[in-house]
C-alpha cells in the first residue's frame, strides 16, 4: 500500500489526491450577489447537507491553488450574506461547468452559461429556474481554514425557502430519486450520473438491532463465495430463520435438485449453497439467503 505525508505533497498534488479519492461529491451551483447587486453563479463539490434541525448546508469556495487569489461567491457572500444553493442534475451539467469559468468580477456568470435567473422569495440572489431543487439561504457563518493554496472557507448556510420542480416528485409527493437525474463530481474532469441503472437500497440497521458479523457462524462467516457486503447483509437480521422455515425451504424443487447433484460431496454442496445464498442476497432476499446458509 502506498503511503503519503500530506505535509510533503506540494498543494497540487495533494489535491489530486484528495478529489479522485473522495468521491463522488454533490455539486452546489451557488448563486450570490456583491453589494452593487451584481449576480455571480458558481458551482462547488465541496458541498453538503450538516444539519435538518437547523438546516444547514455547507459549501467552501476553497483558495485557488494556483496563485492562492478567493473566489468571487466568497467575497459577495462577506457583503451579502445570502445565497441560493441550486441542485445539479444531468440536464444542466455543462452549463454549470461552463459557469465555473474565471469571469472578471461583475460579469453574471448566468448569461455566459444560458441558465435562466429566476426571482428569490426571501433573499437577493436569484435562482437557477432549471436546477430541480432551489434552496433559498441566509449565510450564518463563514469559517476560514487557512490563508495558503487550496485553504477551504466553509460558509454554513441556513435553508429558508426550499422550491422544487413538480417534475421529480412522485405521487405522495416526495421527491423520486430515480426521476431527479442528479449528477456528481469525481476527480479531474469525472462526473458521474445517477441513474435509475445504478441505484440500490441497503436496509438501515438502525431499524433492528443486527446480530453483528461476529455471531454469524465459522463456516459461514469465512465463506470462499460470500463477499464482505454479503456478511454485512446477513449480519443485519435481528433473528436467525427457525428450523421449521429451513425446512420447509428445503423441500422447493431447486434446493431438491441442488442436494440430489451433490450427494455424497459435501465440499462441493456447500460451495453450491453459498452461491445460491449469494444469489439472493445480491437480489435483496436476505432471509431466504439465510435458510439456505442454515440448511
Amino acid at each position: 500500500m502506498k503511503t503519503l505525508k500530506t505535509s510533503d505533497l506540494l498543494p497540487l498534488e495533494l489535491q489530486n489526491y484528495l478529489h479522485y479519492a473522495i468521491a463522488p461529491r454533490p455539486i452546489c451551483l451557488a448563486s450570490t450577489v456583491d453589494a452593487e447587486g451584481n449576480v455571480n453563479l458558481s458551482p462547488f463539490s465541496f458541498f453538503n447537507l450538516f444539519s435538518t434541525n437547523p438546516p444547514i448546508c455547507v459549501f467552501s469556495p476553497a483558495r485557488r491553488v494556483r496563485d492562492n487569489t478567493t473566489k468571487h461567491t466568497l467575497e459577495n457572500i462577506k457583503l451579502v450574506p445570502e445565497c441560493v444553493i441550486n441542485i445539479v442534475n444531468y440536464d444542466i451539467v455543462q452549463q454549470v461547468s461552463l459557469s465555473s469559468v474565471e469571469y472578471p468580477a461583475g460579469v453574471d456568470e448566468f448569461i455566459k452559461s444560458g441558465l435562466t435567473a429566476l426571482p428569490s422569495e426571501l433573499v437577493k440572489p436569484p435562482r437557477v429556474a432549471e436546477s430541480p431543487v432551489q434552496f433559498e439561504c441566509v449565510v450564518t457563518e463563514v469559517i476560514s481554514l487557512g490563508d495558503g493554496p487550496g485553504a477551504g472557507n466553509l460558509v454554513l448556510a441556513e435553508i429558508k425557502l426550499i422550491h422544487i420542480n413538480e417534475d421529480v416528485l412522485d405521487d405522495t409527493g416526495k421527491i423520486d430519486q430515480e426521476k431527479i437525474d442528479l449528477v456528481a463530481r469525481l476527480g479531474g474532469d469525472w462526473y458521474c450520473r445517477v441513474t435509475a441503472d445504478n441505484l440500490f437500497k441497503v436496509a438501515k440497521p438502525v431499524r433492528t438491532i443486527g446480530i453483528g458479523v461476529d455471531a454469524i457462524p465459522y463456516a459461514i462467516r469465512n465463506s470462499k463465495v460470500l463477499t464482505g457486503n454479503n456478511l454485512g447483509q446477513l449480519g443485519n437480521v435481528e433473528f436467525l430463520p427457525t428450523d421449521e422455515e429451513v425446512e420447509a425451504f428445503a423441500q422447493s424443487d431447486e434446493i431438491k435438485e441442488l442436494f440430489d447433484a451433490t450427494i455424497g460431496d459435501s465440499q462441493t454442496r456447500e460451495v453450491q449453497l453459498h452461491l445460491r445464498a449469494k444469489y439472493l442476497l445480491d437480489s435483496g432476499l436476505v432471509e431466504e439467503a439465510w435458510k439456505v446458509l442454515l440448511m
